[in-house]
C-alpha cells in the first residue's frame, strides 16, 4: 500500500509513512461515516499497520545500530 511520488520533494525521514498513515485515516469508517477525529480513530486501533510502521521508522531513527542497518520505512 506504500505511494511513491516522483515529483515531491522528500521533506523528512519518515514522510512517506506520516503520509500514507494520514491517508488511511481519513479515508476509514471511522472518519467519514462516524465524525470521529484522526486521534481518537488511532485510539481505536485503525489503520494499525501504517501505525507501527511509522512508530518503527522513528524509533530507528534514535537508535545508533541504524548507522549500519539504515532507517527502516519508505
Amino acid at each position: 500500500m506504500p505511494r511513491y511520488y516522483e515529483d515531491k520533494p522528500e521533506s523528512g525521514a519518515c514522510a512517506g509513512v506520516k503520509e500514507d498513515l494520514g491517508a488511511c485515516l481519513l479515508r476509514s469508517d471511522c472518519v467519514l461515516q462516524e465524525g470521529k477525529s484522526l486521534r481518537q480513530c488511532l485510539k481505536e486501533g485503525h489503520c494499525r499497520a501504517l501505525q507501527y510502521s511509522f512508530f518503527e521508522c522513528k524509533r530507528s531513527m534514535l537508535d545508533a545500530r541504524s548507522r549500519f542497518r539504515g532507517r527502516k520505512g519508505y
